[in-house]
């Protein structure tokens, strides 16, 4: 049986005839010994045929395609032209090698070629990337490397590329940050305490808290300059008036060593420094809230930001997190504990990152075990949500949170909870709602806007008409004038004609004036009145003739 090698690469694809190999008792580094050879691989493989790229825009298409393991269309028209036509009802003589198993299969079930990828084959074809640039003359050694470097590039850049607003990297950062920050600031308030206490030891017992301890050391700097006037200020710092009286009071009797003031300036500079830095890790969590809200909504509703932000950067990255399943989850960070027991034959870890929560605290203390369980199984469906998933919405978070608070009442009341099939239908009803509504806000949003353009258009114009009208106003007023005078005349001879014409027909017809008179008279009646039977009017007819014969 006939062995073809399908061989891609940056510049095109490549089919080899490897006519002169016998498989047949050749083992893997006998191949590997004689392929080096370029004399004796080219006597027995040759090139059947070869398509260049039409550009790199094309290549890295094709690149993509190969590994992820589809055939494209032009792959298929290459292999349809170059391979050897089979028989409708009978088996193909002939086999081509590939590099990817994924792409041989596609290649099998679309097109019905058989192809193969073993050891075997993929000697040869590490032979053919080898010797490529001799089967091909027109085909230079640095345009392939031009070709590979360029392709390369793009390939690496493209899978790089993500979803601006979806970069996971950045929240591993922010966490990472956040946990080195927060041991600074401890540490260096720690310093600032002994550093001033020195100077005022009774201020460490008045005020607990670093930040405020640092912005009372930066404000009283000396304490011999502290007066009762210096209270509202102090009062306002802190937020307690008998607080701020206090220290005024400590800082009258105080046992602390006088300081030069070099030293109550150096003092007074550290702590700016540690007020910086805590103002600064306010901003730096803000931030992150922000992130791990357009990220993981779904995570962060459900089990908390701090908690979903090292969940993702102990494991890498969201992809990663949602590749694991949930008994991974579940151990996340007690990887340590999980070796020791299994080495010492000791009992597992039940919960890693995810005790944080605030879920397991709230359990008994034999519930815990269960509760983290469960907790990282609705977090393994909250990560792959929000991984795979396009639209972005904190709903399944919500729902996932409310089914882990009931099984919380399950365990600690016995009130059984709802179904996940019930709860997953329910969120993707209201996902739904939430879509329609949402794109029904946008149509509004851009017809009010289309609207808006319009009447400011037709007011424009009205304007622009109604100056133009003002303007020739002035000039029209006499000679509108002038015309309506003309009209009244016309209508007064109008008037006079039609009066003159009816007294000359009065004086001639003076006999024949009473049956026309009274003919006017009733048809005027009866267009005035109402529109009423035929019998009434038949009646009137009548009455009209008796009269007219009287």
């Amino acid at each position: 049986m006939a062995l073809y090698l399908l061989f891609e690469s940056a510049s095109g694809y490549a089919l080899f005839h490897a006519h002169g190999i016998d498989e047949i008792g050749q083992s893997v580094d006998a191949v590997r010994s004689t392929v080096l050879d370029l004399k004796r691989f080219s006597k027995a493989v040759k090139l059947a045929g070869f398509t260049p790229f039409l550009s790199a825009v094309d290549a890295l298409n094709q690149c993509n395609a190969i590994s992820e393991g589809i055939m494209t269309d032009e792959l298929r028209n290459f292999l349809e032209l170059n391979l050897p036509k089979v028989k409708e009802g009978k088996k193909a003589k002939f086999r081509v090698g590939v590099m990817e198993p994924k792409v041989g299969s596609h290649i099998t079930e679309a097109t019905g070629i058989p192809c193969e990828s073993n050891d075997y084959v993929q000697e040869l074809l590490r032979a053919v990337r080898l010797h490529f640039d001799q089967f091909i003359d027109q085909l230079k050694p640095s345009d392939l490397e031009k070709a590979q470097l360029g392709l390369g590039h793009s390939y690496s850049r493209a899978k790089v590329k993500f979803n601006v607003n979806r970069v996971d990297n950045m929240v591993i950062q922010a966490i990472f940050l956040l946990d080195t920050l927060d041991k600074d600031v401890n540490s260096f308030s720690m310093r600032v305490r002994e550093w001033y206490g020195w100077h005022f030891p009774e201020l460490v017992k008045i005020v607990n808290d670093n930040y405020l301890y640092a912005k009372l050391a930066k404000f009283v700097v000396n304490k011999s300059d502290l007066s009762e006037k210096d209270i509202p200020a102090l009062a306002d710092l802190i937020g307690d008036e008998d607080k701020a009286k206090e220290i005024v009071e400590a800082a009258k009797a105080s046992m602390g060593q006088d300081l030069s003031p070099v030293d109550l300036i150096n003092v007074q500079q550290f702590a700016q420094r540690v007020m910086n830095l805590s103002e600064y890790r306010k901003n730096l969590y803000e931030y992150l809230v922000t992130k791990m809200n357009d990220i993981a909504p779904n995570l962060t509703s459900l089990i908390g930001e701090m908690v979903g932000a090292r969940l993702i950067s102990h494991a890498g990255s969201l992809s990663n997190l949602a590749k694991c399943p949930a008994s991974t989850l579940q151990i996340l960070g007690a990887e340590k504990a999980l070796f020791r027991a299994l080495k010492t034959r000791g009992n597992t870890p039940k919960y890693g990152l995810i005790f944080h929560s605030s879920f397991i605290g709230r359990a008994s203390t034999k519930n815990k075990g269960r509760m983290a369980r469960y907790l990282a199984n609705k977090c393994s469906i909250a990560s792959r949500i929000d991984c795979y998933s396009d639209m972005s919405s904190s709903i399944f978070g919500e729902k996932l949170r409310e089914q882990v608070e009931e099984r919380l009442d399950f365990y600690d009341k016995g009130v059984a909870p709802r179904k996940n099939l019930d709860v997953m239908k329910a969120a993707i009803e209201e996902g739904m709602t939430n879509t329609v509504s949402e794109e029904g806000k946008d149509k509004e949003k851009e017809n009010g806007d289309t609207t808006a353009k319009k009447s400011k258009k037709k007011k424009s114009k009205s304007e622009a008409d109604g100056d133009a009208m003002d303007l020739d106003k002035p000039a029209n007023t006499a000679a509108a004038e002038e015309g309506t005078e003309k009209k009244k005349k016309k209508k007064k001879h109008k008037l006079e004609e039609p009066q003159d014409q009816e007294m000359a027909a009065n004086v001639d017809g003076e006999q024949d004036e009473t049956p026309k008179k009274k003919k006017k008279k009733n048809r005027d009646a009866a267009e005035s009145v109402e529109p009423k039977t035929a019998t009434e009017g038949k009646k009137k007819k009548k009455k009209s003739k008796t009269e007219a014969d009287d």
